[in-house]
């Protein structure tokens, strides 16, 4: 079953808004991917993890090189 921002697994309940966003979409791929719910929602909220800590680190400017 597809998920949307009001319904979705509780095991995202407790994900910053845009990054369970973000994981709703990689698991509902994954879905539609022929992946198993259960694997599929692992594999999203990690992703969605990472994803969100990448998007807060370029937001904070580390990863950039130094202008000289």
């Amino acid at each position: 079953m597809p998920w949307s921002d009001e319904r979705y697994p509780v095991s995202m309940s407790n994900l910053p808004p845009r990054v369970r966003h973000k994981a709703i979409e990689i698991a509902n791929a994954l879905l539609a991917a022929g992946r198993p719910e259960g694997q599929a929602i692992r594999i999203a909220i990690w992703s969605a993890r990472r994803w969100g800590a990448a998007h807060t680190l370029r937001r904070l400017g580390a990863g950039r090189p130094e202008a000289r």
